[in-house]
């Protein structure tokens, strides 16, 4: 018979199951330390590592809207125009309305902002490669595609 004892369940013992084992939390945790070390990356250049994303979406794609931009990234359309407003201040990118639906509003890089892109992207993979000696691009890449189906 196997008598080991069990630690006292109380709520600090829970409170600390509960972070060790969250998806939620440790996900936040793991993606605010990917984006403050990409932010510290990046410092030279002027952008963040989410303004560095959000330009790189919008050169990716064909889709301009705002509406697409958002489902693209995960952000509420409301947090997307937010976050765009500083590139668009900055003359990076420029919105505008769709002229044949004017409830529509487009979204590209200016010349500005694709000389910053490409300019951004070598210092972004040596970021990149220095991320991977601590962090498996793989794993993190297919969190992302795991995670699609919730």
């Amino acid at each position: 018979m196997n008598l080991t004892k069990q630690p006292k369940k109380t709520l600090r013992t829970d409170a600390r199951a509960l972070v060790e084992s969250c998806a939620g939390w440790n996900s936040r945790l793991a993606a605010r330390r990917i984006t403050a070390f990409l932010d510290r990356e990046l410092a030279g250049l002027g952008l963040t590592a989410a303004q560095l994303g959000l330009m790189a979406q919008i050169a990716a794609l064909a889709d301009d809207t705002l509406g697409a931009l958002a489902q693209r990234s995960g952000l509420e359309q409301s947090t997307l125009s937010r976050n765009l407003r500083t590139l668009e201040r900055e003359r990076l990118i420029e919105i505008t309305l769709v002229e044949t639906d004017l409830r529509r509003r487009a979204v590209w890089l200016t010349e500005t902002g694709a000389r910053r892109l490409e300019a951004a992207i070598p210092v972004w993979r040596k970021a990149q490669d220095k991320l991977a000696h601590s962090l498996a691009p793989e794993l993190v890449r297919e969190l992302a595609v795991q995670s699609e189906a919730l």
